[in-house]
């Protein structure tokens, strides 16, 4: 016997449910429950919770492929993470943050992980000549970063963690670094210190300058003296850290005060400045920038400015979210500002 075009579609769908399934087992048309799937206005509340249970209890997800046939969207999130970061649960939290977002939508992530020492462009061009995502986040970005200028000039979704210098604008999510080194600079200058070393991140990274900055103005301002430890960044090696630590502790005249946007190159930093005999808390002072809550169980206590990654993470998520529903770049701007932990 001949079977049907509908049983032939039935017995295609077999083991993965449908649009058509959720229709037989509600008694409503396919394309009611399509619009209900989508909570269609013109359907009643009532409808539309019936078809989201009965699409829930069997497991029902949408034809991806189909999807992106009939609307021309992958609803597909790339986030490319720099795998040479040192912050401490840095690509955790951010993935944790954008994740509990889309969650919440149709959207799903994807992570693409930039190899140290690999082309910043290679995963960028990927995603947009593929059309293998609706928008793009990224992290780490460079006061003239061409990933931005790529993307504008393609009018292609994204938001970044962090700003550039570029005149361009664009969406972001940065932490305040200036405000952070005028809030460093002042809690040391009241605890008594004057010479003032600053560590900062790789000077290839727009935070850096912003650090730059505000450290410098900071410390004029205050009558201090301030320096900027040349020879090592965020990105070194921890022993490294210890090594600078013990040298700087050593010199002629050496620093009472110390600001490291990292928290666990402060700690080897103290490890170092402890080997060479100065007492944390009473011949010197650190103050860190910290993301998590490793600070807490370290002796002897110092202060440090916290970021929330995972807020991070969630802000970039909403403001791409809107990039890509057509809010203006202008809208899409959001600085975070630093939270003191006091300790000491």
């Amino acid at each position: 016997m001949r079977t049907t075009a509908n049983e032939r579609r039935a017995e295609k769908d077999k083991g993965r449910p449908t649009l058509r399934t959720i229709s037989e087992i509600t008694g409503l048309g396919v394309t009611t429950v399509s619009r209900a799937l989508k909570n269609g206005p013109e359907l009643s509340a009532e409808t539309r919770a019936r078809v989201q249970s009965v699409a829930d209890d069997i497991g029902y997800r949408p034809n991806r492929a189909g999807v992106r046939l009939r609307t021309g969207r992958t609803y597909v999130i790339g986030l490319i993470l720099d795998q040479s970061v040192t912050i401490a649960e840095f690509e955790r939290r951010i993935i944790l943050g954008v994740s509990s977002v889309l969650f919440e939508t149709n959207y799903h992530l994807v992570v693409m992980p930039l190899r140290q020492g690999a082309d910043v462009m290679e995963p960028v061009r990927y995603i947009v000549e593929t059309g293998a995502a609706d928008g793009l986040i990224f992290t780490h970005t460079q006061p003239h970063d061409e990933r931005v200028r790529y993307l504008l000039g393609r009018q292609f979704p994204f938001v970044t963690h962090g700003r550039t210098d570029l005149g361009l604008a664009h969406a972001f999510y940065d932490f305040d670094n200036e405000r952070f080194m005028v809030e460093a600079v002042e809690r040391l200058r009241a605890r008594k210190r004057r010479r003032l070393a600053l560590i900062p991140p790789p000077d290839s990274l727009t935070c850096a300058y912003h650090m730059f900055d505000g450290f410098l103005e900071a410390t004029r301002r205050a009558g201090l003296e301030g320096i900027v430890v040349e020879g090592i960044d965020l990105d070194s090696d921890p022993l490294e850290f210890r090594a600078v630590g013990r040298q700087l502790a050593s010199g002629p005249n050496p620093p009472d005060g110390y600001i490291c946007a990292n928290e666990t190159r402060s700690i080897a930093l103290m490890a170092g400045l402890r080997e060479a005999g100065l007492d944390i808390g009473s011949d010197g002072d650190i103050i860190a920038k910290e993301t998590s809550d490793l600070l807490d169980h370290i002796t002897p206590a110092i202060d440090s400015f916290y970021e929330n990654l995972t807020f991070a993470g969630e802000e970039l998520a909403r403001l791409l979210l809107r990039r890509i529903a057509g809010t203006p770049v202008g809208d899409l701007q959001t600085i975070a500002a630093p939270q003191l932990r006091r300790r000491t």
